[in-house]
């Protein structure tokens, strides 16, 4: 008698959308910004494939100013990360950086690795201490928090990368974006991953770091199907 059990019927872990996707279903105009609304922010994604590298280090910039400003997590964040996610194996990834022998690519994962801290279990660890609602479930800082195994996913293949300057900045990216959710005051035991759990009926209210809080408006996120059964985000009054 056969007694081995089966992984068929498990649940498959969602991949990372493909970044035209992240890019064209996601609603930028309905997700919140430190300046307003992400409308212009598929101007500045598409910037990181140009073939220049000043452009698209000045994009970065940018995106870093529109999405995270004052280290604070926003609605807009999450699907940004998942295209900067993207696009680490595209080939404008490989330009060299000005002035410095290093691809784009290490750019990119610093960048990640700046934003996912910006949600890490040190930053959120100190904060409930002020906010015990930090981490309560639909907040914008869990839902980015949920996001994290796919991010990590993302990054872990470039720890082998041959460039010692990618690999660097991918072991910053992937322990700021652990491959197993956990609460912030829990240790790393397992490398298993787990899915992301972004749910309709989360609602967004605050905005999350010590010094950098101010009350948002509740938005309903509306969350789009992406191809393979990973999700989209939008946002609704």
């Amino acid at each position: 008698m056969n007694h081995s059990r089966s992984n068929a019927g498990a649940p498959r872990e969602p991949d990372l959308p493909p970044y035209q996707v992240v890019l064209s279903a996601t609603d930028w105009g309905s997700l919140e910004t430190p300046f307003g609304n992400g409308e212009d922010l598929p101007e500045v994604l598409s910037r990181l494939l140009t073939p220049d590298p000043r452009v698209q280090v000045n994009a970065l910039s940018e995106l870093g100013e529109m999405v995270g400003h004052q280290n604070t997590i926003y609605e807009a964040t999450a699907p940004a990360a998942m295209y900067v996610a993207g696009i680490l194996t595209h080939p404008a990834a490989t330009t060299p950086r000005p002035y410095r022998n290093v691809p784009i690519r290490a750019a990119l994962l610093n960048w990640l690795a700046s934003t996912a801290y910006d949600a890490s279990d040190e930053i959120v660890g100190r904060t409930e201490q002020h906010f015990p609602d930090l981490l309560a479930p639909g907040t914008i800082v869990a839902s980015f928090r949920d996001l994290r195994p796919m991010l990590y996913r993302a990054v872990s293949p470039f720890l082998r990368d041959s460039h010692e300057g990618v690999r660097e900045a991918a072991v910053i990216a992937a322990l700021t974006s652990p491959s197993t959710p956990r609460s912030p005051n829990t240790a790393i035991t397992s490398p298993r991953t787990r899915a992301p759990s972004w749910t309709p009926a989360a609602t967004a209210t605050t905005s999350v770091l010590p010094g950098r809080h101010s009350k948002r408006r509740a938005t309903t996120p509306r969350l789009r199907a992406f191809p393979g059964g990973v999700l989209g985000l939008g946002a609704t009054q």
